[in-house]
């Protein structure tokens, strides 16, 4: 931005009155834009980039919120946890709301102006000062609003993924207490190292070394030891997975979750406000 914006001045772009030297003057003129527009862009980036970071360590606290189900835990534990999270996300989607829904509306509205303005507007005078200035403003404002949406809809993906693995847990130690029923014989808890569970895919085999880096604690297709089927009941274990898949935890806007279905939505208005543009300019 910072040379474009030289190279504008440079090449007599500006069309602001001057006062006395008109090389001093543009000079001044370049000096105060770049300045505004480095305040504007680093207040922006700060404010993403800081909601990022306390994203992150939200989803770090969720892998950590992982290692419950593989080790010898109750439900009280897990629920009180679980508990605590929710609250913490809720605590920062409260904070947030109000600057995502701006930022959006914002973003959107100021893009599908400056767009309306340019191409719709009878003589226009467009050149590539102004299409050079509106490709980088819209380039800092959606990547801006790229870091923002992709770590919501990121921790929201993992809170979400904790009701899978509560199923998982749930049905690898009901499994697990019929298989240990024999003839009155009494269920003795076992460690992890006295049955492995493989990795089973699609076709049967085992895809542990296919996964690569898309899989960890939370979202896995692997089978959990299980410790708790001689220590929960069933009902308990029912109960809390009943719990998870009845109270979603993630990253929500005035009531709506940012998931991938609400990305997809953004995306469907924004691609129907693009359609509608180009059926006003070439007719499609």
């Amino acid at each position: 931005m910072a040379t474009y914006k030289i190279w504008w001045y440079a090449s007599g772009g500006s069309q602001i009155p001057f006062v006395g030297n008109v090389y001093i003057s543009d000079t001044l003129a370049c000096i105060l834009e770049l300045c505004s527009w480095l305040y504007r862009t680093t207040v922006i980036f700060l404010v993403c980039v800081l909601f990022r970071l306390i994203c992150h360590l939200q989803i770090l606290r969720l892998r950590d919120f992982a290692n419950y189900f593989h080790v010898d835990s109750d439900v009280q534990s897990v629920m009180s946890e679980h508990l605590r999270i929710r609250r913490h996300l809720r605590i920062i989607s409260h904070r947030y709301r109000a600057f995502i829904l701006f930022a959006l509306l914002l973003v959107t509205g100021s893009q599908f102006v400056c767009l309306l303005v340019v191409t719709t507007k009878a003589r226009r005078d467009l050149n590539i000062y102004k299409s050079g200035e509106l490709a980088l403003c819209s380039v800092t404002l959606l990547s801006a609003l790229s870091i923002m949406f992709r770590s919501a809809t990121k921790i929201t993906h993992k809170a979400q993924a904790i009701t899978g693995l509560a199923a998982k847990w749930h049905v690898c130690a009901t499994l697990d207490s019929f298989d240990g029923v024999v003839d009155g014989e009494t269920l003795t808890a076992r460690t992890s190292e006295d049955k492995i569970y493989p990795s089973v895919g699609t076709d049967g085999e085992s895809d542990s070394d296919d996964a690569g880096d898309e899989e960890d604690e939370i979202d896995t297709t692997r089978f959990i030891p299980s410790y708790a089927y001689s220590t929960i009941s069933y009902q308990k274990r029912q109960a809390l997975v009943n719990y998870f898949e009845n109270n979603k935890a993630g990253i929500t806007v005035y009531g709506f979750m940012l998931d991938r279905s609400t990305l997809h939505t953004i995306f469907g208005i924004h691609m129907s406000l693009v359609l509608w543009l180009l059926g006003k300019t070439i007719g499609i």
